[in-house]
């Protein structure tokens, strides 16, 4: 049996005026994420995992943000496509260990539902999916609420 593993990272601006996508679930939030989908940090660093896992570039690679047919695009497409993809190489999601950084708001709450969309995607259990959260003691852009950060390790085992 062949198992990669997979570290992912995303990067995203906060912005009035804009949903606060995080984990496939919008969370009420007086500002959200800039971006050219949705914005969704965390499943975009799980992408950027599961591609990198099998060495198939990254999420900017295969959904580029100059290509308009992504534009406002629902991340979860992408990472379904990007599960997609996973599965035509041989391979299926093992588990996910990921960390949100934000300052605000509270996410707690909203975790379950976050590991409900992925499973459901990704065809693994909700107990397979660990997502944590920290803030960055008021210190940075995300401290001071400018931006947030994900970050995805993921391991991959080949299709039996």
């Amino acid at each position: 049996m062949s198992y990669r593993i997979g570290s992912g990272v995303d990067f995203h601006q906060l912005a009035e005026g804009r949903g606060l996508w995080i984990g496939g679930v919008c969370i009420p939030h007086h500002k959200g994420s800039l971006g050219h989908s949705d914005g969704d940090v965390l499943l975009h660093a799980i992408c950027d995992g599961l591609l990198g896992a099998l060495c198939l570039g990254d999420i900017g690679v295969h959904f580029p943000d100059t290509n308009n047919d992504y534009k406002n695009i629902d991340s979860k497409i992408l990472l379904q496509r990007t599960f997609e993809l996973i599965q035509s190489k041989g391979y299926e999601v093992v588990n996910i260990d990921s960390t949100l950084c934000l300052q605000a708001p509270k996410i707690a709450g909203f975790i379950p539902s976050m590991q409900q969309a992925i499973s459901t995607i990704l065809k693994i259990a909700i107990t397979d999916i660990s997502i944590k959260a920290t803030t960055t003691e008021k210190m940075g852009f995300v401290g001071r609420e400018e931006g947030l950060v994900a970050y995805a390790t993921v391991l991959l085992k080949q299709a039996s």
